[in-house]
């Protein structure tokens, strides 16, 4: 993850590195974006923005030409490193000043840090400057119009789909912007009695800040959970496919898709 210019923040208790105990479907929502990606990413140069401890990494470069990694916090490239072994380049850097030449990649990917960085404006910016000109940039965010929408104290902004296709805009000549994991699959109602409970916990500010302290509340009230791994592999969990709709229909996703390409 990266925010500020010339800061060097830690994001590692904020981040699910391997060993941390989600839920299946947010299992099923790390290896839906990534297959997303990987889908543009065969036979190309990718770099990550904000890879975390870099669980996607290895998910791309099954099918990718070269693969290239890097966050802003140091513990999390340490892990990713140590997992790798040389395998996949990880660099410690923040996405405001990205450390590489014009042109340098083929797509770029940002998936749930977006809301971390403080401009992202330039941020994206930056992004548009690496790409070769058949580039694309891959983004994926938690969607703020979700009525379950739960912000970590440490965001700095969270962009609407509206306000993130208008912000792309300014710097790509096209930008597609696709909606995931629609509200409406979620029925029945214990999951009611669960988002109700969860709304007001939002709102009393009672959510606990950590992935750690989040991890008894998700055995409390989803159910069984699973370890995130070192390495994300096909089958992993089930793949929710990303669809076009209008921005009006943005309350009824909780994920936001954004796919912006230079020409």
């Amino acid at each position: 993850m990266h925010s500020s210019e010339g800061s060097r923040p830690d994001y590692s208790g904020v981040t699910e590195t391997p060993g941390t105990l989600i839920t299946r479907e947010a299992a099923s929502m790390v290896v839906s974006r990534y297959e997303l990606a990987r889908r543009l990413a065969a036979g190309r140069r990718v770099l990550e923005v904000a890879c975390g401890s870099g669980q996607g990494l290895g998910y791309l470069a099954r099918d990718a030409a070269r693969v290239v990694g890097g966050d802003i916090t140091a513990s999390l490239v340490a892990q990713a490193r140590a997992h790798y072994r040389g395998r996949v380049p990880l660099v410690r850097f923040d996405a405001h000043a990205l450390p590489f030449a014009d042109a340098a990649f083929d797509v770029v990917q940002i998936h749930e840090a977006i809301y971390y960085m403080s401009w992202p404006d330039r941020v994206f910016a930056e992004c548009r400057r690496v790409l070769g000109p058949d580039g694309v940039l891959v983004l994926s965010t938690i969607n703020p119009e979700w009525a379950d929408f739960n912000p970590s104290a440490h965001a700095t902004r969270y962009l609407t789909a509206a306000e993130l296709k208008a912000s792309l805009e300014q710097v790509f000549r096209s930008v597609e912007i696709l909606f995931g994991f629609p509200v409406a699959a979620r029925t029945g109602r214990a999951l009611g009695l669960v988002s109700i409970v969860k709304r007001l916990a939002v709102r009393l500010r009672l959510i606990p800040k950590t992935m750690r302290g989040k991890t008894l509340l998700k055995r409390l009230f989803l159910g069984p959970l699973v370890r995130m791994p070192a390495e994300l592999a096909p089958g992993i969990a089930p793949l929710d496919t990303p669809v076009a709709a209008s921005l009006d229909a943005a309350p009824g996703y909780r994920i936001v898709y954004a796919i912006a390409r230079p020409r």
